[in-house]
């Protein structure tokens, strides 16, 4: 029944989908003490870092935003790639991308939990070869519907554990392309390395996984994401590359990740998932540090 009421949100056209999901995300906020209180909390950071002042109108953009997060996964996983391709307004980014092909460089693809990640990652399957790190949903009756909707476009998945980045890793040695989410805390009860980096001000569990990759595939590193347009109208891609090759030392390089997530956030701020834990004390990761990380 569920599963039904999923694929029937993914048939709405864009503009209904999107009304609904802003009505379950102010719903969320109102409802979800812990979910309004995670987001005012993430939302708050970013705003002190940027010099402004957290208001109602603002937050309640944010809560509306992750609504539409919520019901246009619907969309991202089932729609035909046809469908999906109408909704993007012409890119004026993708050079960077062709640039490092022509350049003969394998390419990481880095997505963070802002606008939707899942349709973003759709536009690029549908131009390139993509192998993608997934973690997979806890609710069992998503998985194949997430596991089919990636993989269309001749998209490739990889589980995120350790036979799952030796995927990740020949794909790059072989010049392919991957894709994978920076700022995702890793489990490191279960082998997810990491370290303590500032990020917006305040330590974060964040993975030394993405650096080593990129230095291993000696691979061009490319932040994306698609971003939401208003009333339903569509997404607007964003590709940025790295502007410089990862450091050696890994806070170093964990600082870069996290740098470049907040260099796109600043270009819709409230689309990103500020509901998401993203300071949490991860099992087994040793302490975050007392002091915030400058």
């Amino acid at each position: 029944m569920v599963a039904l009421l999923f694929r029937l949100f993914g048939a709405l056209p864009l503009a209904i989908n999107h009304r609904v999901g802003a009505l379950v995300g102010w719903m969320a906020g109102r409802l979800s003490s812990r979910h309004r209180r995670t987001t005012l909390e993430n939302f708050s950071l970013y705003a002190i870092v940027t010099g402004q002042s957290p208001n109602e109108k603002l937050l309640a953009e944010a809560f509306i935003e992750q609504g539409k997060g919520i019901t246009e996964l619907a969309i991202a996983w089932t729609a035909s790639i046809d469908r999906l391709n109408a909704m993007f307004e012409q890119c004026d980014t993708w050079h960077h991308v062709e640039a490092a092909k022509q350049a003969g460089h394998s390419i990481i693809f880095v997505s963070p939990h802002l606008g939707c990640f899942d349709i973003a990652g759709r536009y690029v399957a549908s131009r390139l070869p993509i192998t993608a790190l997934y973690r997979p949903p806890k609710q069992t009756w998503l998985q194949p519907i997430m596991e089919n909707g990636r993989a269309r476009g001749g998209a490739v998945t990889a589980p995120a554990d350790a036979p799952g980045v030796r995927a990740l890793l020949k794909t790059l040695k072989q010049k392919g392309n991957i894709m994978i989410l920076p700022d995702q805390v890793p489990a490191a009860e279960r082998g997810g390395a990491g370290v303590w980096a500032p990020f917006l001000g305040k330590p974060a569990f964040t993975m030394t996984l993405l650096p080593r990759l990129a230095h291993m595939g000696q691979s061009a590193v490319i932040f994306f994401f698609a971003e939401r347009l208003s009333n339903g109208r569509g997404y607007r891609m964003h590709f940025v590359p790295m502007p410089a090759p990862y450091a050696e030392d890994k806070l170093a390089a964990a600082t870069q990740t996290n740098d470049m997530v907040k260099q796109l956030i600043d270009i819709a701020p409230a689309q990103y998932l500020w509901g998401y834990n993203r300071f949490k004390q991860p099992a087994g990761a040793p302490p975050a540090p007392v002091a915030d990380l400058q």
